[in-house]
């Protein structure tokens, strides 16, 4: 962060803001079109900005370098290899490294007990990135992803954008008012409002391809790990980062990692987890050693794309590196099995009081909990939203409980569709991962409005779970009652016959 804080200083960090001091770091006066009271930017200007933009670097056909790293970059990994180490030295994956899991050469290794190697275990495309490659390196450039540039979004969807800070924001409904497309159109309205766009003198164009490299790389058959979860990451992230708490210390740097780590957290998951990926010998587990190897991926395929796009080539040589090293460190958090590791140590700050937010160390940590937050705060949103959210990533675990019971692997637990119920699974989340950090993460913040909006929801979901799960059970003893019922019926019914 010192890097970062020495090319970007914030107006004396870890100031506190003023009422009605501007929070960004640079006269808003300067800006083209500025008005006061208004954004540096307003979105429709902008939009219609990139277009014009767009269309008239039109011949460049900028993403046909989707895929092609730069020469440096190149030497640094054989032909064939996902992996590859730039000039920072981080080791990153190439866009579009997730090989697809071949179920049948999984079934035979399964049954041979072989380790697959490099030549029976290939690593496959799935046949959606192959039409997609196909489709550039025959100069076709995608027009879906381009919908954002189109004004017709700009009617509710912008209404939405406005309250882009309540905690009730339906980002389902923002994902089909944007045609899908509700990463790419939130973040490109949140650089905006946080002056981002201009702190780190970012290209329009360059910085919405980089925005849509993101969101294509997140596989929409997935029920839960998908661009729309991302989109709600970075939508609650934003939230936190407006708690006065944590604003108040926050520089430019800072609130730029938390947005691109909570976009990019699961970014090519797989849909399923990590002992799913250990058990079947997958080239991840092998590669990461078994350790955080989903968001070990993430964050390697987050920098592959930042370098691809280019979109921080301006920047210092180590500023870059100090971004992507920041953002490793934020997206690793987001390992469940390290949940205990950072529930202690916040614990041990909020008793001790010695967070000191002026210091950029104790500034990322508290980053790392509100992402933390951010990526499992479903169960704190309204029961609409949280009932949602519930049944899509209950579904995909029972995906991969079938899965591992066709292959005839041990099913993983809470994978069972017969055994681990919605309404149970919830439950015990809740109670031993989401309500510890939630309440830890009140105590920080001074128990804000939002703080306590979030946990009356977590409390009032747990009963309405309690109850459906009360009612399940009710369900299946009254079933078992009738069927032992109907059975010694059957049973007087076969001695009266007997003669």
């Amino acid at each position: 962060m010192p890097v970062l804080e020495r090319f970007f200083p914030a107006a004396e960090p870890g100031r506190r803001r003023r009422t009605g001091e501007e929070p960004m770091p640079f006269p808003m006066g300067s800006l083209p079109g500025y008005q006061q009271g208004t954004l540096a930017w307003d979105l429709p200007e902008m939009i219609k900005m990139v277009k014009l933009v767009w269309k008239s670097k039109g011949e460049l056909r900028g993403t046909k370098h989707r895929g092609v790293l730069e020469s440096e970059d190149a030497l640094g990994g054989s032909a064939g290899d996902a992996r590859v180490r730039g000039q920072t030295g981080v080791v990153s994956e190439r866009r579009g490294s997730y090989p697809f899991i071949d179920f049948r050469l999984l079934n035979n290794t399964t049954l041979s007990g072989e380790i697959g190697t490099k030549k029976k275990v290939k690593r496959l495309l799935s046949f959606q990135r192959y039409f997609h490659a196909s489709r550039l390196l025959r100069g076709i450039v995608p027009q879906a992803s381009l919908y954002l540039l189109d004004e017709d979004y700009l009617g509710q969807a912008r209404h939405m954008l406005s309250k882009v800070g309540m905690w009730d924001f339906d980002i389902f409904l923002f994902d089909r008012l944007t045609n899908g497309n509700s990463l790419v159109t939130l973040l490109c309205h949140l650089f905006n409002v946080h002056g981002l766009i201009h702190h780190f003198q970012l290209d329009m164009v360059t910085l919405h391809r980089f925005f849509v490299m993101v969101q294509e790389d997140y596989h929409s058959q997935n029920p839960y790990h998908n661009a729309v979860h991302a989109a709600d990451v970075t939508q609650a992230m934003h939230c936190y980062l407006r708690e006065p708490k944590l604003a108040n210390f926050l520089t430019p740097s800072d609130i730029m990692l938390g947005l691109l780590a909570a976009a990019a957290h699961d970014v090519d998951h797989p849909g399923v987890n990590q002992p799913f990926l250990i058990k079947t010998k997958h080239h991840l587990a092998s590669l990461y050693q078994n350790v955080s190897v989903l968001e070990n991926h993430h964050w390697r395929s987050t920098i592959g794309m930042l370098r691809e796009s280019r979109l921080l080539a301006h920047l210092p040589k180590e500023v870059t590196q100090d971004i992507e090293q920041q953002l490793g460190s934020l997206i690793l958090a987001t390992d469940i099995n390290r949940q205990n590791e950072f529930l202690i140590r916040l614990k041990s700050h909020l008793d001790n009081q010695d967070l000191r937010l002026e210091d950029a160390q104790d500034r990322h940590f508290m980053l790392q909990i509100a992402l933390k937050c951010a990526d499992i705060c479903n169960p704190c949103r309204v029961w609409d939203l949280s009932k949602q959210w519930s049944e899509r990533v209950c579904e995909e675990f029972y995906r991969q409980g079938d899965l591992e019971q066709k292959f005839e692997l041990e099913i993983s637990p809470l994978c069972n569709q017969q055994k681990d119920t919605i309404p149970s699974i919830q439950i015990g989340f809740m109670t031993y991962i989401v309500e510890p950090l939630f309440e830890r993460w009140a105590q920080f913040t001074g128990n804000t409005p939002l703080s306590e909006n979030m946990l009356n929801h977590l409390r009032r979901n747990k009963t309405k779970w309690r109850s459906l799960l009360h009612k399940q059970h009710s369900s299946s003893r009254s079933n078992d009652h009738s069927g032992q019922v109907t059975g010694s019926q059957e049973q007087t019914l076969n001695e009266e016959e007997t003669p």
